[in-house]
């Protein structure tokens, strides 16, 4: 089972940390219970080259004695590198030479955050910094300032997506796959793994699907398991959040049917 990634990168505090030279700007190794973090350094600091990069993760991982267990998983932390699918895929050969598994890849960067789901790895996007002077709503949640992510792929068993916005995949999400997003949920297609939109406590977010087959749904702290899907119901279905909980409608129309109370927090019928 894939771990779950709710630490920050300035949380953690290692039991044991391999670096040489000058640590922030190094790739670093880190273990935090079974799973190996691969620590990537500021390119700020240690400089935006792919080749220099690309480098230091050599020298690091050819000096560096194995201090995990062969298959051990592995969670990239990019940071702020703009990296692409042929650069992750790089990274993952690279590791799976010395016996760690790439299963997560931790961003920063929206770009990145795309590529790695794209490529079949778990991801999580770190929330962006806040507006130096928010409004009331840009404060309330981080989905009002975080881009949309796109990930144009079939969402495998196993594999999860985080993002502070609204997440939209463009293809199906098998059963055993997870996304929860801070805003709300688009799926082109069938939607059939756990599904969480507004993770930040967002009652007004939705979970839309072509073809709603999920395991479970979740919408800010609020909890579903929709029935089975009707093999004669063969249209786009939306959830929300009702004052008796999660409920599914279809989406043809909605928003002219629907209304969000924002004094209730809930979605209201306005038939």
């Amino acid at each position: 089972m894939t771990p779950k990634a709710n630490a920050k990168l300035s949380d953690l505090i290692p039991p044991q940390t391999v670096a040489l030279g000058k640590a922030d700007a190094q790739v670093r190794l880190t273990r935090q219970d079974d799973c190996i973090q691969i620590l990537l350094p500021d390119p700020e600091v240690a400089g935006s080259s792919w080749l220099e990069l690309w480098d230091s993760l050599k020298q690091r991982l050819h000096n560096t004695e194995a201090f995990w267990k062969s298959g051990a998983i592995a969670k990239l932390w990019a940071g702020k590198h703009l990296l692409d699918s042929r650069q992750l895929q790089a990274i993952a050969d690279a590791l799976a030479k010395v016996r760690l598994d790439l299963r997560w890849v931790v961003t920063a960067r929206r770009q990145t955050a795309v590529a790695a789901a794209g490529s079949g790895f778990s991801v999580e996007q770190i929330t962006p910094k806040a507006p130096d002077q928010p409004t009331p709503d840009l404060a309330s949640s981080a989905e009002y300032w975080a881009e949309p992510l796109y990930v144009k792929s079939t969402l495998r068993s196993g594999q999860e997506v985080s993002h502070p916005g609204t997440v939209i995949v463009c293809g199906d999400t098998n059963p055993g796959s997870t996304i929860v997003a801070a805003g709300d949920i688009i799926v082109l297609g069938r939607l059939r793994g756990i599904a969480h939109a507004g993770s930040q406590g967002n009652a007004a977010c939705q979970i839309f699907a072509l073809r709603m087959e999920a395991m479970q749904l979740r919408i800010a702290q609020s909890l579903a398991r929709p029935p089975e899907a009707d093999p004669d119901q063969l249209y786009p279905e939306m959830a929300y959040l009702t004052e008796s909980g999660i409920r599914l409608a279809p989406a043809d129309n909605f928003f002219k049917t629907h209304r969000f109370a924002i004094d209730q927090n809930i979605w209201l019928d306005s038939a």
